[in-house]
C-alpha cells in the first residue's frame, strides 16, 4: 500500500493506483470527461487536472501513478485554474444548443460547466460543424459537433463490446468519432455508449425528442429478457415507458445492460398491445368483459375434465414469466389433478431435469465469470444469446484467461477463442466425450466412455481435444457452461454426464448459462412436470384437450416452430394469457396479461439470485397482472390455496425465506445427475432463439427488428430455412 495526502487527508492506496483512485476512496470528486472506472485510462480532456507539490506544472488525475508520500491539493488555485482553462477549450467549438439537447439536463459537460465554466467566451471564431453520421436504428450521432473527443465510446467498443466498432479519424479541429467506411454500429451492448457519452453527442434514436429528463420518473426494474436478471432503470411519462437505463449492480450487470434490454420497451405500446379480453365465437373474435371471459374459461376447463378427465389439461409457460405466475399456474392445474406443467418449450431432451424443488443453474456467481482462468463454452453463441456474461469472459480472457468453445463453427464472441473444437450439433456428445477421453488418457483414470466408440472422431478433432484437456487441468478457476444449443440438445443428458465428469476430475465448475430470465425460478416453482405429466414436446404433439399458454407463442417459442400449430386442432379448448394479440388462429379466448412493466413480480437469473420489482406503469386499457389473472380463475374452479391479496404473498408461498437480491439455498440448485452417455448422433438441430427473437417484446421493438442481427434473422427465415435452429451456436 502507499500512503499519500489529498486535500490535507491520508489516504491508502494500492501501489500503481492513481490519483484519481485515491481521491475516489477518499471521497474526493475531481472533475473528469474521459475517465470512466471501467475502462482503459486515456488522458485525453484534461478536466482532471490537479496540483502535485514539487511537480512544475499541473498533472492529470487519471494517468498520475501515487507514490510514498505524494501531496496532492485538488482544490487549490492553480488546480482550479488549470481546470479552468481546460473548460474554456471544450467550450470553444461546442454549440449552443442545451435547450434542444436529449442530453440537457443530465449532460457532464453541462454540469461542470456551471462550476468551471465563464460567463463569456474569448474565442470570437465560427464554430467548427461536423457532419451527422448514420450508424443504424438504435444510436443517433446527428450531433456530432458536440463530441469533446474523450473516447470514451471508443475505448468501451474495444475493451467491453469487444469490437471497434468507433474510432477517431484526423487530428487538431478536423479530428471526428466516426465509423469505418459508413458502416453501422451492431454490437449488441452498443446503447451503452450512449450511457457513458458525458455530453449529447451519442443518443438514443427511438427517444430523440420524446421528453426531457426532468420530466420522467424514475423507477427501479429488472430486465425480462435473458438470464443475467440486469437491473433496470425505466424512465416513464404521462403512465408510458419512455427510456430503459441501466441500473448499477457490481454483482450482476455492473453498470451495463443488452441493447434488448434497453429498446424492448418500443413493444409495450406498439400496435399489437392486447387491452381486452376476447373470445372466438362463430370463427370471429367479440370483446367481453374479465367476468364473462373467466366463466367461459373456468366452464370450459370442468366440462373437459369430466369428459376427458383431469391428464387432458395442460400449461405450456413461458419461463420469461416470474416467479408468482408459474407458482400459480403449477397450482391451477395441479389443483385440477393434472401435472401436466412445462416451461421447457424448445427442448428435445426431457430426462435431464433437476430433481423435484431444485433447478439447473449457472454453477457459481455471475460475477465470478470475469475471474474465471480456464472456460470450456458448449453450444452456444456466448456474445448473442447472453451479452452480459460474454462481456465478463472477455474481461477475463483480457486477464489471460484461455477460453474454448465446442461449436458447429468457429464462434464469433469478440475476443479470442483459444481452441475450437468443430463438429456437427448432432455429434457433440461424441466430441465432448473425445475431450473426456483426452482428460482420462492424461490424469491416467477411467474414461467414461471407450475410444473405439469414438471412431466418427477425426484425428484433428482429437487433436483439438487433447489441447483442450491439457487447458481444463492447468490454472484454477475453471468452468464448463452449457449454452441454449446445449440445453435443448437431444442428447442434453449425456453432455451434462460428460461435462459432470469433466468437471469432477479437472476441479472445474459446470453449469448452465439458461435461456430466460426466469428459466431457474420456473424449475424452483415447479413449473416442469413432477409425478409423470406431459412434458411440453407431449403437449405440443397435441395430447391434451385444454390448453393454457401462459407468454407462449407456439410458432416462435417451441421446438417445433410454426409447424407445432399443428397440434392445436386436437384441443377442445386453448386459452391464451399475453400482453400481445397473438395465438389468435389457435386459440379460443385471448386474456390480456401484464408485461414486466405493468405488474409486480420477481425472477430468478442463472446463478439463483431471486430479484423482485414492482409496476411502473399502470396496465393498459384492461390488462391485468398474470397472478390476478390466475387467482381469480383458482376462485371461480373452486380451488384451495387462491387466496393471496398480493403478488409478495404469492411469492413468499412460492419460495419462503427468500428476500429479493438475496440467492435461493445452495441446496435447491443442482447440476449433478445420474444419466448415462449415449453416443447415438442425434437426429435433429437443437431449437435456439435468435438474439432479437427470444421473446415477444424483442419480437415487437421496431428498432430492434431493424438491426443487423434481426434482419439476418428475418432473411434466413424467408429463404425457408428454419430460424430457430443452430443459426446462434457458432456465429
Amino acid at each position: 500500500m502507499v500512503e499519500i495526502e489529498l486535500d490535507g487527508k491520508k489516504v491508502e492506496v494500492p501501489a500503481g493506483s492513481m490519483v484519481m483512485h485515491a481521491a475516489e476512496k477518499a471521497g474526493t470528486y475531481i472533475p473528469h470527461f474521459c475517465y470512466h472506472k471501467k475502462l482503459s485510462i486515456a488522458a485525453n480532456c484534461r478536466m482532471c487536472l490537479v496540483e502535485v507539490e514539487k511537480a512544475p506544472k499541473p498533472m492529470p488525475a487519471c494517468a498520475t501513478p501515487v507514490t510514498q508520500g505524494m501531496i496532492v491539493r485538488t482544490k487549490s488555485d492553480k488546480a482550479i485554474k488549470a481546470q479552468q482553462s481546460v473548460m474554456e477549450f471544450l467550450l470553444i467549438n461546442h454549440p449552443l444548443d442545451c435547450p434542444i439537447c436529449d442530453q440537457g439536463g443530465e449532460c457532464q459537460l453541462q454540469d461542470l460547466a456551471v462550476g468551471y465554466g465563464g460567463s463569456g467566451s474569448r474565442y470570437e471564431e465560427e464554430k467548427r460543424v461536423v457532419f451527422h453520421k448514420d450508424v443504424g436504428p438504435l444510436i443517433s450521432m446527428e450531433e456530432m459537433s458536440r463530441c469533446i473527443h474523450c473516447t470514451r465510446c471508443v475505448r468501451f467498443g474495444q475493451e467491453i463490446a469487444g469490437v471497434m466498432e468507433l474510432g477517431m479519424s484526423h487530428r487538431g479541429e478536423h479530428a471526428e468519432i466516426e465509423t469505418f467506411v459508413g458502416q453501422s454500429v451492431d454490437s449488441e451492448l452498443s446503447g451503452n455508449m450512449i450511457d457513458i457519452c458525458p455530453v449529447g453527442a451519442l443518443t438514443s434514436k427511438p427517444f430523440r425528442y420524446q421528453a426531457r429528463t426532468w420530466e420522467l420518473s424514475r423507477r427501479k426494474s429488472v430486465s425480462p429478457h435473458d438470464s443475467t436478471g440486469a437491473n433496470l432503470i425505466v424512465q416513464v411519462k404521462a403512465n408510458k415507458v419512455m427510456r430503459v437505463v441501466p441500473l448499477e449492480n457490481e454483482a450482476v450487470n455492473e453498470c451495463w445492460i443488452a441493447d434488448r434490454d434497453r429498446y424492448s420497451y418500443e413493444a409495450l405500446n406498439g400496435p399489437e398491445r392486447l387491452t381486452q379480453p376476447m373470445l372466438k365465437q362463430g370463427g370471429e373474435w367479440i370483446t367481453v368483459d374479465w367476468q364473462t371471459a373467466l366463466e367461459y374459461v373456468a366452464n370450459g376447463l370442468k366440462q373437459i375434465r369430466t369428459e376427458h378427465g383431469a391428464q387432458a389439461i395442460g400449461v405450456l409457460a413461458s419461463p420469461h414469466s416470474t416467479v408468482e405466475e408459474l407458482a400459480l399456474a403449477g397450482a391451477l392445474v395441479r389443483g385440477l389433478g393434472s401435472d401436466n406443467i412445462d416451461c421447457r418449450l424448445r427442448a428435445a431432451d426431457f430426462s435431464h431435469a433437476a430433481p423435484n424443488g431444485s433447478a439447473r443453474w449457472l454453477g457459481m456467481p455471475v460475477a465470478a465469470l470475469s475471474t474465471l482462468q480456464r472456460v470450456l463454452v458448449v453450444g452456444s453463441n456466448l456474445r448473442k444469446d447472453h451479452p452480459l456474461f460474454a462481456q465478463r469472459i472477455r474481461q477475463a480472457q483480457r486477464h489471460g484467461a484461455v477460453v474454448m468453445a465446442l461449436n458447429e463453427q468457429a464462434p464469433e464472441w469478440a475476443m479470442p477463442v483459444r481452441h475450437t473444437l468443430e463438429s456437427a450439433a448432432t455429434h457433440w456428445v461424441q466430441a465432448l466425450a473425445a475431450v473426456a477421453l483426452a482428460v482420462a488418457e492424461q490424469q491416467q483414470v477411467s474414461p467414461p466412455v471407450e475410444a473405439s466408440q469414438l471412431a466418427g472422431v477425426s484425428a484433428e478433432q482429437k487433436q483439438v481435444a487433447q489441447e483442450m484437456a491439457r487447458a481444463l487441468l492447468s490454472g484454477e478457476r475453471k468452468a464448463i457452461l452449457l449454452g441454449n444449443a446445449a440445453a435443448h440438445h437431444e442428447r442434453a443428458s449425456s453432455l451434462l454426464a460428460l461435462a459432470q465428469w469433466l468437471g469432477a476430475q479437472t476441479g472445474a465448475s459446470v453449469g448452465y448459462l439458461t435461456e430466460a430470465a426466469n428459466t431457474v425460478g420456473a424449475q424452483l416453482v415447479g413449473a416442469v412436470p413432477q409425478a409423470g405429466g406431459l412434458n411440453a414436446g407431449d403437449m405440443l404433439a397435441g395430447r391434451a384437450k385444454a390448453l393454457l399458454l401462459l407468454n407462449v407463442e407456439p410458432g416462435q417459442d417451441t421446438a417445433g416452430g410454426a409447424g407445432s400449430a399443428l397440434a392445436f386442432p386436437k384441443a377442445d379448448m386453448v386459452v391464451t394469457l399475453s400482453p400481445f394479440r397473438c395465438n389468435t388462429d389457435i386459440s379460443d379466448v385471448l386474456l390480456p396479461l401484464a408485461p414486466f412493466t405493468e405488474t409486480s413480480g420477481s425472477f430468478v437469473n442463472a446463478e439463483g439470485r431471486l430479484q423482485s420489482f414492482h409496476a411502473v406503469v399502470k396496465p393498459l386499457g384492461e390488462t391485468r397482472p398474470g397472478w390476478k389473472i390466475l387467482r381469480v380463475l383458482g376462485n371461480l374452479l373452486g380451488l384451495p390455496g387462491f387466496a393471496q391479496d398480493s403478488s409478495q404473498a404469492v411469492l413468499e408461498a412460492a419460495l419462503p425465506g427468500v428476500a429479493s437480491g438475496q440467492c435461493v439455498d445452495a441446496a435447491r440448485l443442482n447440476n449433478t445427475t445420474v444419466a448415462t452417455v449415449d453416443l447415438t448422433p442425434a437426429g435433429a438441430q437443437p431449437c435456439v432463439a435468435s438474439i432479437y427473437q427470444l421473446d415477444g417484446l424483442v419480437r415487437r421493438a421496431p428498432a430492434l427488428q431493424q438491426t443487423a442481427d434481426a434482419r439476418a434473422a428475418q432473411a434466413l427465415h424467408s429463404s425457408g430455412d428454419v430460424v430457430l435452429t443452430m443459426e446462434g451456436a457458432g456465429a
